[in-house]
């Protein structure tokens, strides 16, 4: 995969492109990541890349001609087979589509990702309309520039790769990636403090431990982010842990 990220400030991205795992994927070339400063495609003398929003109001917004420049400047993302690939160019915007596990698998399925990170008010609604193929949010607030986002969805979307992650298991079982949060994980020592593991997971019977962790799982989103159950059907087994955990709230509570 090949990722280019439009920016104001590619210094940002120094380190967070080189360390961790996004480092690693880029040292074993399974993910070319690299940063354009936009501001290079400046038409005017003042190298400025906004301008006052014609109609009046505040701030100041992102002209179309540095950004279609930057964009259409780009080299060529082949595929191994040397088929030209048509990348997909991402803005980050409050306004946009909001961001998640199902996005990140989405978007891990492509050949070229293109982020363009905006600042000020806005951007010339020409961008919106004759540019770019996505419009992401991570969430309902507003950050000062686009740079957070998108090394958040870039981080989110790189370690679904295939060679990524030392397990391939581990993007399989977080979560959201299942439609539940993740059920609770322990390691050594087996006693710590009067605080023991549950004694399931020291069993090593795979088939009561996996059914161990599916319950927790389906517990744990009951109780955290129940709107994630809204829709899922469930099977008489889930059906019976959720009147199980109902009952226990029930005796808590009286």
């Amino acid at each position: 995969m090949r990722v280019d990220v439009l920016t104001l400030f590619p210094e940002m991205f120094e380190g967070v492109f080189s360390s961790s795992i996004l480092g690693k994927a880029r040292d074993k070339g399974i993910v070319s990541l690299s940063t354009v400063n936009f501001r290079d495609y400046s038409t005017n003398k003042h190298n400025t890349v906004d301008d006052y929003p014609y109609g009046g109001g505040g701030g100041m917004v992102l002209k179309p001609e540095p950004i279609f420049g930057a964009v259409e400047d780009l080299p060529t993302h082949q595929t191994a087979e040397g088929v030209a690939v048509k990348p997909r160019v991402i803005l980050l915007c409050p306004q946009g589509e909001t961001f998640t596990q199902k996005k990140a698998e989405e978007l891990a399925g492509e050949e070229h990702l293109v982020f363009i990170c905006g600042h000020y008010e806005g951007y010339d609604e020409r961008i919106r309309q004759y540019l770019v193929t996505d419009e992401l949010s991570v969430g309902d607030y507003v950050l000062t520039g686009g740079e957070i986002p998108a090394m958040v969805i870039i981080d989110s979307v790189v370690r679904l790769l295939p060679g990524v992650l030392g397990n391939e298991m581990s993007a399989v079982t977080d979560s959201f990636s299942t439609g539940l949060l993740e059920y609770p994980h322990y390691t050594r020592p087996a006693k710590f403090r009067d605080w023991e593991v549950p004694e399931m997971l020291l069993s090593g019977h795979h088939a009561n431990v996996k059914k161990w962790r599916n319950k927790e799982s389906l517990i744990r989103t009951l109780e955290r982010r129940p709107d994630l159950l809204e829709g899922r059907i469930l099977s008489k087994e889930e059906k019976l842990w959720v009147a199980e955990w109902k009952k226990q709230q029930q005796e808590q509570n009286n």
